[in-house]
């Protein structure tokens, strides 16, 4: 074991150092040495870069990581979203990157495969997609408390969301999205996103691979066999990187592959693979083509409920989410302008979280679901029925003519359900730009057993308009049906109208 020294090829007075043990951690196409104290690692390229791929790499550790550090919510994106190389270096003509080490969270404290253990191991996103994992009696002992329930997905793909969202602000591609680029902690609900050393700056340097298998755009896989010079030759660019998100999301939340079903388009098995992901892809729940449903006989006894569009179908997202899965994987399956933006998934996932019931079976695993719009919601992993009533309150705002407006956008009540500013106040937008004091609560909904009640914690001017109330700090109102509260007296402030289901 040795102590290996190696400078920066952007700051030459800059040193850093990494532990060569001659067993180095290897990823895809580098290999990735720890620091001394395990605060940064360095990851150098088995293959040498040339002279465009080197300028690229410089690009990413400058350029673009000082546009995030000076950017809003730089914090939130270098510490919570992704792991960003900050330098480069150069040995024995290789070069590496300086990458900030990750959270403890974003590594396995429990379980082991095959008598292998995953201690310390990273928690790639990969492990969370698989339905069998779900499954109580698979032989597998990666430990269920790793595994979060159904709402740590929401909130694991909102992150993802956001981080794409940034990177193509930027005007980069990822290129190779995929669960392998990412990591989950599904207890904090959290998500990395890492190898960011191969991103694409479209127009000044072409990406070095075309993705990974499952995420790949089928116009990247149906033109791969033209020459790059071709014109006609499809590269990953932001548009692929919107396929492959929408891949991820699809997988993370019901854990399955939207396009992997049970039609066969070739006896080849590569040119079946190529067709199935390219020119012939078709959506798996596509609700007008049945010819690729998923094979029931061909599911292990593992997967054969997420598995299984019939028991799990796509609906159960919601609304808001149906509607872009609709655009992503019918109408922009094969014509990427269609495609939804990452800024249109987060906005639906942020509607989806606050039309979530909590299961009332103790023993749900997924113990939170979508409501269903019905007057008797189900949880659809468990097929309990929720027994009490249950406030679905719908959120209306002033248009510029001072008519109260329903907006696209209701809340569900669950027991200390906190309500935000951006709940009680059109001026305030629920994203990654939110001061401390924006995420505060400023209202809560419990559920005492019998009754709804709201209690304004730091709201004034908030009224009941059904009895004509002021609601002052600390006063509560109980939710009944075709109650009115006025959140705030302030330009801009919202009135929730209850409705009990």
């Amino acid at each position: 074991m040795s102590i290996v020294r190696v400078y920066s090829i952007v700051d030459s007075t800059k040193m850093y150092e990494y532990v060569d043990d001659g067993r180095p951690k290897q990823g895809g196409v580098k290999d990735v040495y720890f620091s001394p104290k395990r605060e940064y690692v360095v990851a150098f390229f088995r293959e040498k870069q040339d002279t465009n791929q080197k300028e690229r790499i410089k690009k990413i550790v400058t350029l673009y990581h000082e546009n995030i550090k000076k950017g809003n919510a730089s914090g939130y994106y270098l510490n919570d979203i992704f792991r960003w190389p900050y330098d480069a270096v150069e040995k024995n003509g290789l070069i590496g990157v300086i990458v900030p080490i990750y959270k403890s969270d974003f590594f396995f404290t429990k379980g082991y495969q095959m008598h292998t253990t995953l201690v310390g191991g990273e928690k790639v996103g990969k492990w969370f997609t698989s339905p069998s994992f779900r499954n109580k009696q698979f032989p597998f002992n990666l430990d269920k408390s790793e595994l979060g329930d159904w709402s740590s997905y929401l909130f694991i793909s909102l992150n993802i969301v956001r981080g794409i969202k940034k990177m193509h602000q930027m005007g980069l591609a990822h290129s190779d999205l995929s669960y392998n680029n990412i990591l989950v902690d599904p207890i904090t609900k959290s998500a990395n996103i890492i190898d960011l050393d191969g991103l694409v700056v479209p127009g000044m340097f072409p990406p070095e691979v075309i993705g990974t298998a499952d995420f790949i755009a089928p116009e990247v896989l149906k033109t791969k066999h033209l020459l790059l010079t071709d014109p006609n030759r499809v590269l990953p660019n932001q548009k692929t990187d919107l396929h492959a998100l929408a891949v991820l999301l699809y997988m993370y939340l019901l854990r399955r592959h939207p396009l992997r079903g049970g039609k066969i388009w070739d006896i080849d098995s590569d040119r079946d693979e190529i067709m199935a992901m390219g020119e012939r892809a078709l959506f798996i729940e596509h609700p007008d083509n049945d010819k690729n449903r998923v094979n029931i006989n061909q599911l292990s006894k593992w997967d054969n409920f997420w598995g299984d569009p019939a028991k799990v179908p796509y609906t159960i997202l919601g609304p808001y989410l149906i509607d872009l899965m609709n655009r992503a994987l019918i109408d922009g399956l094969h014509n990427p302008l269609l495609r939804p933006m990452a800024n249109e998934w987060e906005a639906a996932l942020l509607k989806t979280i606050d039309i979530l019931l909590e299961c009332v079976n103790p023993h749900c695993s997924e113990k939170w679901f979508v409501f269903d719009n019905t007057s008797k919601p189900t949880c659809p992993f468990c097929g309990e029925k929720i027994q009490h009533s249950v406030p679905i309150i719908d959120i209306y705002s002033k248009n510029r003519d001072g008519v109260w407006k329903l907006e696209n956008h209701r809340i569900l009540a669950s027991d200390k359900k906190a309500l935000h500013k951006w709940h009680i106040s059109k001026n305030v937008i629920n994203n990654e730009n939110l001061t401390e004091e924006d995420k505060e609560e400023v209202a809560v909904i419990n559920y005492d057993g019998i009754q709804w009640i709201l209690t304004n914690k730091s709201v004034l001017g908030m009224k009941d308009m059904s009895d004509q109330v002021d609601v002052l700090i600390g006063g509560k109102v109980v939710l009944q049906h075709d109650k009115k509260i006025l959140m705030s007296a302030e330009e801009g402030g919202k009135l929730l109208y209850v409705t009990m289901v």
